[in-house]
């Protein structure tokens, strides 16, 4: 039996953030936030009429690094899965400007697949970490490679303003350990890789890192970027899509 598919959202319009359902070319307005209640409130708007937010508020946002062989290189893959801390502030949602900030030459895109956490999660075996995660969705662990090489901690090169972007929607009923990514840059390829190429799947990662930190409803995780990046400029136009999910783009400025 084929798994229903389903797209959550946040959203605004007029002003207001609001929660819903994406259903083709409309949004089904929810009462709440969905990671709560999926309650219809009778309210459908065209999608063309709102504009779309990063679709979840994270507690924590936590991501795993060298996590494909491709984007290894010659260094050696790591006995367990190797975890950093981005921040919250970081979140944008699609199409907010990734913003370079003042003395960063070296700015990268990340394309990757993010789980959201849909229950409080503490030291979950990997055989039922599935029951805890939400959904997933597009994510762009944005990063400056020059600060990430020579500051002690990855704050500033991971964690700044805008190198977040996440979105469009959170995705149920789709199999994130077997999904087409990929990165376009101007609208070039820049990144193709399928998740099942990841050196730890999902619930490795999320069994791991919850021995260790309480995870919440509604806490990310980036889960790795395949590949070689390269820098991005002013003016450029960043799309990560996801196989299902749909296409996150963020200009830069």
């Amino acid at each position: 039996m084929t798994p229903t598919v389903t797209r959550y959202v946040r959203y605004s319009k007029n002003g207001k953030a609001s929660y819903g359902i994406l259903e083709g070319e409309a949004v089904r307005e929810l009462k709440t936030n969905f990671l709560h209640d999926i309650t219809p409130t009778g309210t459908v708007t065209p999608l063309s009429e709102v504009r779309l937010l990063a679709p979840c508020e994270p507690s924590k946002v936590i991501a795993v690094g060298r996590n494909y062989k491709s984007h290894l290189g010659e260094r050696t893959p790591t006995a367990y899965p190797t975890v950093f801390l981005k921040l919250p502030s970081c979140i944008i949602g699609n199409d907010d400007a990734i913003v370079i900030p003042p003395g960063a030459t070296d700015v990268h895109y990340e394309a990757e697949l993010v789980v959201v956490m849909g229950k409080t999660t503490s030291k979950v075996a990997t055989e039922a970490v599935a029951s805890h995660i939400f959904g997933v969705t597009a994510g762009n662990d944005i990063s400056e490679r020059v600060w990430q090489k020579n500051d002690v901690q990855w704050f500033r090169a991971k964690a700044s303003d805008t190198f977040g972007p996440l979105g469009p929607a959170i995705v149920q009923g789709l199999d994130y350990n077997n999904l087409l990514l990929q990165s376009r840059v101007n609208g070039e390829v820049r990144q193709l890789q399928r998740t099942c190429d990841m050196l730890f799947d999902v619930a490795t990662m999320i069994s791991y890192i919850s021995q260790f930190v309480t995870l919440f409803a509604g806490d990310v995780i980036y889960t790795g970027t395949p590949a070689q990046t390269r820098a991005m400029q002013p003016g450029d136009v960043v799309e990560v899509e996801i196989e299902g999910i749909g296409i996150l783009r963020n200009p830069v400025r």
